[in-house]
């Protein structure tokens, strides 16, 4: 429950620094080293903001207790590797929104596919929403696409069984999927209602976790255990 995953990121990245001078590490690679177990465990948080916290803590802190000394430019440092997981560009989407295991499983029920159907997951991060999709649909091609190349390269790393490419889901072609899956924000939303119906086949599916794409009459809604909706829209849309 947080703030528990933040003190523990935290704490760890504390005790990393501090065990890395003590070996004679300089204060740069040891500020860089903890600063990497906090952006390892930023992928704890269930949020952006959350994520952020992990991550920027333990570095505004040793900044403001004056503990270390390093050049100026070894924040430019710091800020590259945030930028590098968490581009810049996919702020505007959802940085990293894991998709609960078992989050899927009902959709079969509402929106069955034909064996080697081709599923998307939008905005794919380290592969959550993959996992979650192959336990729905095991007979599907999975596809994942996904802005930011480290969580690319670990989600195909993850995902073996998927095709994950790396690249803009607002630029990539939906039409030859009949399902995309977005776990993204409240503001994505409509966005992707525009994209899904003016690229995607009549009885293909597009499927939101949690947030509504207003505009729109969902065809089912599942909720989960937790209380948050699967939103299921099937093409073409009918408008609300």
């Amino acid at each position: 429950m947080w703030p528990l995953p933040a003190l523990l990121a935290w704490g760890l990245a504390w005790l990393v620094y501090r065990a890395l001078q003590l070996i004679g590490m300089s204060a740069l690679v040891a500020l860089v080293a903890a600063t990497l177990v906090g952006l390892a465990m930023s992928f704890f948080g269930r949020n952006w903001w959350r994520r952020l916290m992990i991550v920027a803590g333990f570095p505004l802190a040793v900044l403001a207790l004056g503990a270390a000394v390093w050049p100026a430019w070894s924040w430019l440092v710091l800020l590259a590797m945030l930028t590098t997981v968490y581009p810049l560009h996919a702020w505007r989407d959802a940085p990293l929104f894991p998709t609960p295991a078992g989050a899927l499983l009902a959709l079969p029920q509402h929106a069955p596919l034909a064996a080697g159907a081709r599923v998307l997951d939008a905005g794919c991060g380290l592969g959550h929403g993959l996992a979650a999709l192959r336990a729905a649909y095991p007979s599907a091609r999975l596809h994942g696409i996904e802005w930011s190349w480290p969580l690319r390269l670990a989600c195909a790393l993850r995902c073996p069984w998927a095709e994950v490419r790396q690249g803009d889901i607002w630029r990539a072609d939906w039409q030859t999927y009949d399902l995309v899956y977005l776990f993204q924000r409240p503001e994505s939303m409509p966005r992707a209602l525009e994209k899904a119906s003016a690229q995607m086949q009549p009885g293909s599916w597009l499927v939101s976790l949690e947030f509504e794409a207003r505009g729109a009459v969902a065809t089912h809604v599942i909720q989960l255990p937790d209380g948050r909706p699967v939103w299921l829209y099937r093409l073409p849309v009918v408008p609300s």
